[in-house]
């Protein structure tokens, strides 16, 4: 069986101004680098970590310290807010609107579920039995949670807090 312990990037400037930043780097903040030290010391015993290809995912596990294989892949991205990229956070309401229809010049959060289910695919075949961490953003802990979790349908999930933790865990 395969443990997947999944953790948000950490924390970005944008994220600390109310900014949606989507497909966009993003870079983290001061508070940020110091979660990411923490990230790191909290999984010390991961086989393997994924991180989304955006900047703000890859740095925070850069700063992890983390000495494990980091491999990037683009599955694990934001959801794409198209024309809404760096946009306010409060642009993107109601975001249960946008399960099925795509953000204008982006994706759907169905969109981040399908990449988020192949991407667990693969993860199953070639880390059968090992610890594998994942960096990724918002959208991924939402398709994760419906499919590993609680079964909740995306708009339940989408429309309740972010509330964020030091990691949730999940069996493949």
């Amino acid at each position: 069986m395969t443990r997947l312990i999944y953790e948000t990037h950490s924390t970005t400037v944008d994220n600390e101004r109310g900014i949606a930043t989507g497909w966009l780097p993003g870079q983290l903040s001061e508070r940020g680098q110091r979660e990411s030290r923490e990230l790191g010391l909290r999984h010390a015993d991961v086989d393997v970590v994924f991180s989304s290809d955006l900047h703000r995912a890859v740095r925070t596990v850069e700063l992890s310290g983390l000495t494990v294989p980091h491999l990037r892949d683009w599955r694990l991205r934001e959801c794409n807010y198209g024309e809404l990229n760096g946009a306010p956070v409060e642009a993107l309401e109601p975001r249960a609107e946008r399960v099925q229809t795509p953000f204008p010049g982006g994706q759907s959060y169905t969109d981040v579920l399908e990449l988020t289910r192949a991407f667990l695919e693969d993860v199953k075949r070639w880390y059968g039995d090992g610890t594998v961490l994942v960096v990724a953003h918002s959208a991924n802990r939402w398709a994760l949670e419906h499919l590993l979790g609680s079964g909740q349908p995306l708009e339940k999930l989408l429309m309740g807090p972010f509330n964020w933790q030091p990691g949730w865990t999940y069996a493949l």
